[in-house]
């Protein structure tokens, strides 16, 4: 099975949006896949959270919530805040080895969705960065397209790079119609100089199309 985490610039870069088109993708080229979301904040009354969801209609194996699901927070703020307000501590050894849980349906891909952004703390002494780092999962990163995306889309492939963590790519969410956008796209790409899986629109009109390129492109790249 290959295993690839997935970080975002930010929070709301579009982890989650990537994640299933990405899945639904590697489906449509005939691999069996799907996405982990081990740490969700920001749950309803009922303890529902959209994007759980999400990444479970976005996959055709027989899988349940607790399936992609370790923590879930109601609270839309850091999980580690969210986590000392419950009591509890989140571990990187933990959530390591949701991760590499033997129990799930056997597949062709797993995707793991991150929280936040790449630096985001696990606890007061743990951050998930180094979790991912120690484990060599590889990385993709999604840029979310807006004002300020090129200092954000900077810092984050400088650390990745520092902690010598494998990139495969980037993906480049648009989550604004903004202005200058070709120039941004031109400036991200000369700026992070690593491979580009593809564009995403705002509020593409054909999912399914951006599905398959981003999915073969991340073929050709593992």
């Amino acid at each position: 099975m290959k295993r690839l985490f997935i970080t975002g610039t930010d929070t709301d870069a579009g982890k989650t949006f990537v994640s299933a088109l990405l899945v639904q993708g590697l489906q449509l080229c005939g691999d069996t896949a799907y996405a982990l979301k081990p740490i969700a904040s920001g749950c309803d009354v009922n303890g529902d959270n959209a994007d759980i969801k999400h990444l479970l209609a976005a996959s055709q194996l027989p899988l349940v919530e607790p399936d992609i699901n370790w923590c879930k927070f109601a609270l839309p703020i850091a999980p580690h805040l969210a986590a000392q307000r419950q009591g509890i501590t989140l571990l990187g050894s933990e959530f390591r080895q949701f991760v590499e849980d033997p129990q799930r349906p056997v597949a062709d891909w797993q995707l793991i969705e991150g929280a936040g952004g790449w630096l985001l703390p696990l606890s007061d002494s743990e951050l998930l960065a180094d979790t991912v780092s120690a484990a060599g999962w590889p990385v993709l990163l999604v840029v979310g397209v807006k004002l300020g995306c090129l200092n954000h889309a900077l810092l984050t492939i400088r650390e990745l790079q520092r902690q010598q963590v494998p990139v495969v790519g980037y993906v480049a969410n648009i989550l604004v119609d903004m202005p200058a956008l070709t120039e941004n796209l031109a400036e991200i790409q000369r700026l992070l100089k690593i491979p580009c899986l593809g564009i995403v629109p705002f509020q593409p009109q054909f999912p399914e199309s951006v599905s398959l390129q981003l999915a073969k492109q991340l073929q050709q790249l593992m």
